[in-house]
């Protein structure tokens, strides 16, 4: 057992048995996601994050029929009490918690958070891929943000759910300024499939606050400390962080720009280059600084495409205008776009025949 660290409440952070376990000291009001003893509760004694991977190239089972019942017994294997612990599980692994503290005049926030969004990332809305009967769910791919929120003092149970709604939108804005991928569609994902969350007051606290808006204080200081955890578990699981994603394939990937799809352009016109030294030379020309900048540009036009800020003929001619930059040589072309799908499809095509020209020069 490793103790990381004590709340200001003096409950501690331990981590052991593939788990981040938080047992309270004292009289705490919980509102969670989970689903062990989820929703709002004042009677648990304690909260828990459980690193679900069996191993690389294993499949995570449970080991009941229901979720609820697999979690309890989780609960029970890491000494606590299956009616009075709520928790979570997740693949990401607990070594790369994260934890950090925000502090302000007598009020403290902390955000201890583990990620993982490389699989299993998805913004709101995306296709479903299962529809929940009877209580059963099918199995979920790896992935989950898992985020246990801890406030030293009372608030009401309006302002613990609106601490909720801060933190979630916390968690979407760093994933946001990460430019993390959707893997179901072609949006930037504003969480996983499978994210949980555990919000944690203090009952016995002098201080009984109403408000975590973003107008607040404690709206602030929520938004800090998950923001900057989730960033920090997310680079810790996976290396998700802003150097690794100045590439023009990690912009462009969430459109089917990869390098088995440029691969495939190129081979269609050209037979110059081994698959091997094509991938080589992908590699080396997409960090390049002025192809990263121009590709956000590009991407940032379909996106607006796509939400239809902008019409078809406006994206296509000034992706026509951004491409012909980055070869330092315009375009003419004289097409017209009135389908968002047909100029998105044309768009992402041109783009990847530009980047194929930078290959063979």
């Amino acid at each position: 057992m490793m103790k990381l660290h004590t709340l200001q409440t003096g409950d501690p952070i331990h981590r052991y048995s593939k788990c981040v376990v938080v047992p309270f000291t004292g009289k705490r009001r919980v509102l969670s996601t989970c689903p062990l003893n989820g929703g709002y509760q004042e009677n648990l004694t304690a909260v828990f994050n459980n690193d679900g991977n069996p191993g690389a190239g294993m499949a995570c089972t449970l080991r009941a029929p229901t979720y609820e019942e697999h979690m309890a017994l989780i609960a029970e294997d890491i000494g606590l009490s299956r009616d009075t612990a709520a928790g979570m599980s997740t693949a990401a692994s607990m070594e790369n918690v994260s934890i950090k503290t925000e502090e302000f005049d007598g009020v403290s926030v902390t955000a201890v958070v583990t990620g993982g969004i490389e699989v299993n990332g998805g913004r709101v809305g995306d296709p479903a891929s299962w529809q929940e009967v009877s209580g059963k769910a099918e199995p979920v791919k790896l992935g989950t943000i898992n985020i246990m929120l801890f406030i030293n003092t009372d608030m009401s149970k309006g302002g613990l759910t609106r601490a909720l709604v801060t933190c979630t939108e916390a968690k979407t804005a760093a994933l946001q300024e990460l430019l993390a991928p959707s893997r179901y569609s072609m949006g930037l994902a504003t969480g996983s499939g499978t994210d949980g969350t555990i919000v944690v007051c203090n009952a016995e606290s002098d201080i009984y606050l109403t408000n975590a808006g973003k107008h607040s204080k404690l709206g602030e200081l929520i938004g800090k400390a998950v923001k900057s955890a989730v960033k920090e578990a997310l680079n810790l699981q996976s290396g998700l962080c802003p150097q690794r994603q100045h590439n023009v394939l990690k912009r462009m990937d969430r459109f089917g720009i990869t390098e088995n799809t440029l691969w495939e352009d190129f081979c269609k016109n050209s037979d110059s280059l081994t698959m091997a030294d094509f991938y080589d030379r992908i590699d080396h020309i997409a960090q390049k600084s002025e192809l990263v900048v121009s590709s956000s540009l590009y991407a940032h036009l379909l996106d607006q495409l796509i939400w239809e800020m902008i019409t078809p003929q406006e994206a296509v001619d000034m992706g026509t205008k951004i491409l012909g930059i980055m070869q330092k040589e315009h375009c003419n072309e004289s097409l017209e776009f009135t389908d968002k799908q047909i100029a998105l499809q044309y768009m992402i095509e041109q783009f990847k025949a530009t980047i194929n020209r930078f290959v063979i020069v």
